[in-house]
């Protein structure tokens, strides 16, 4: 968060406080928060053309990494030890490529307008339920495209091999190498289907009236501005909802890329394996990917796998706090927290939404009922299609530009996101009113000490 701060001190526009805030919910100490003007003559130059350009740039340069993910994922297992290691190159190569779009699409294309955004609200001293009207209903969101897909899924309109041919690299923890992805389980998919199967309103529709209601609120925000403002407000409200959807499309495609990686590593894996040089396929993931890639059938791994395997568990029960600067010093495991009848965050998706806690830490293992409130630590983007199922979201960490936050907007749910403590305050089964306006959640009663968390 330093490095993102810092480099939005020298965006005009962008504040490294705000920033901060929008991904942490909070500003910790060690943030740098003084922008600087010492680069601003030449970045106020090249500004006028990447605002200009960055969008088709972002759309242009991730467009053929979806077909070759599809193309490369179908024959992945068909792959000998050599062809899997060249094409394991190709897409650490490609994931570090999108990797550099997203952080700068983010910073040139999203930052600087959510932040104006956020102050032209200030500046008219908007009402929360305009200004959350206005943040949602922006649609094209990547995540809302499989949410849609799912629900078509679940009522007949689609197969299964075409859910999956569109969005099989998502799965639990997909941000994480050897986890396992959607296309090679489908079972949380079948579960998840079988609960949309339950919902009526196609989500389609919902997006449809968001969009409609965001129209109106931007109409009453132009009324309130003197006509010398209009104009700017127009040209901000534009690029709100042209810029902000860019900020899941180079992350899709890092995750293609990563999934690319997935199947190539579990296929040389499968061949040091027969050939011994492992215990079991699944060890390649405690080689980096240097070692990998200089790996043959002949190397002797088992030694290096069997330490990291132990190192791992150790870093398995470290408890991080909620931030630091350089190395972190672990933290004792918090006890749950239960004293408090009221849960403060921020107010990060607006409305009101009365129901039965469901505490989740694992998405694919969590038979979440429609109606539910969900409550979490964080969330990634195969989040999104528990959270439509949910009437409220509750999320320890992260602020107004993160992914929980995003998605709860464009699917209509209210959201408390930077609670700190929501998952040890609140527990399955307790009744509770989350309201997303002003950033509370309110313990109506308590489950019985007999419920299960998630």
């Amino acid at each position: 968060m330093n490095f993102f701060c810092r480099m939005g001190a020298h965006l005009p526009g962008a504040q490294p406080d705000a920033i901060a805030r929008q991904f942490l919910g909070e500003l910790p100490d060690e943030i740098p928060t003084k922008s600087s003007y010492r680069r601003l003559p030449i970045v106020a130059v090249k500004t006028v053309y990447t605002q200009a350009t960055v969008k088709n740039d972002i759309l242009r340069r991730t467009a053929s990494v979806f077909p070759w993910w599809q193309q490369e994922i179908g024959r992945v297992a068909t792959l000998d030890f050599v062809e899997a290691k060249y094409q394991f190159g190709v897409a650490r190569d490609t994931f570090t490529e999108m990797l550099r779009i997203q952080a700068a699409g983010l910073f040139v294309a999203v930052q600087g307008v959510y932040d104006r955004l956020l102050h032209l609200f200030e500046q008219v001293s908007l009402d929360d339920q305009t200004a959350n009207a206005i943040l949602a209903g922006q649609g094209s969101h990547v995540e809302t495209t499989m949410i849609v897909d799912l629900w078509r899924l679940a009522h007949g309109e689609i197969p299964m091999d075409e859910f999956l041919r569109r969005h099989g690299y998502h799965g639990p923890l997909e941000g994480e190498v050897s986890s396992t992805v959607w296309r090679e389980d489908p079972e949380p998919v079948l579960r998840l289907a079988r609960r949309y199967a339950t919902v009526d309103e196609d989500p389609r529709a919902g997006a449809h009236s968001r969009q409609l209601a965001r129209k109106d609120a931007e109409r009453a925000l132009i009324g309130t501005l003197p006509r010398t403002q209009r104009a700017y407000a127009r040209m901000l409200l534009n690029a709100a909802v042209s810029r902000i959807p860019l900020r899941g499309v180079a992350k899709a495609a890092f995750l293609q890329a990563l999934d690319v990686a997935r199947g190539t590593a579990r296929t040389m894996g499968g061949h040091l394996a027969a050939r011994g040089v492992l215990a079991s396929p699944e060890d390649v993931f405690y080689l980096t990917a240097d070692e990998l890639q200089l790996a043959s059938t002949s190397s002797d791994f088992q030694c290096l796998v069997e330490e990291r395997r132990a190192q791992r568990a150790q870093f398995e029960s470290v408890v991080l706090p909620s931030h630091w600067q350089g190395t972190p010093v672990p933290i004792s495991a918090a006890p749950p927290v239960t004293a408090d009848s009221t849960v403060r965050g921020i107010g990060a998706s607006g409305g009101v939404a009365e129901g039965t806690v469901r505490v989740v830490t694992d998405p694919a293992g969590a038979d979440i009922e429609p109606g539910e409130i969900v409550v979490c630590e964080s969330t990634d983007p195969s989040w999104a299609s528990t959270l439509f199922l949910s009437s409220a979201l509750v999320v320890d960490i992260g602020g107004l530009l993160s992914h929980a936050a995003v998605v709860a907007r464009e699917i209509g749910v209210p959201c408390v996101i930077g609670t700190s403590n929501g998952t040890r305050a609140l527990r399955t089964g307790d009744r509770v009113l989350v309201n997303g306006n002003t950033g509370t959640v309110e313990v109506i009663h308590r489950r019985d000490t007999k419920g299960i968390e998630v």
